[in-house]
């Protein structure tokens, strides 16, 4: 997976607007704002959409 920093410095979660890091082993942008959302990234292009979010396990 390889996304700039510059890129994720100006990424938010489209759900709660927090901070998004990089989960390397899962292909994942993990936001570490309040809804902890999980977007996918294929091909090295992040997938900003809440319908396709992992939700955290409760």
């Amino acid at each position: 997976m390889k996304i700039d920093s510059w890129l994720l410095e100006v990424l938010a979660c489209p759900n709660c607007g927090g901070r998004l890091e990089p989960d390397e082993a899962a292909a994942e942008l993990v936001c570490t704002g309040t809804c902890h959302y999980a977007y996918p990234v294929r091909d090295d292009i992040p997938v900003l959409l809440v319908d396709e979010a992992r939700t955290p396990a409760p």
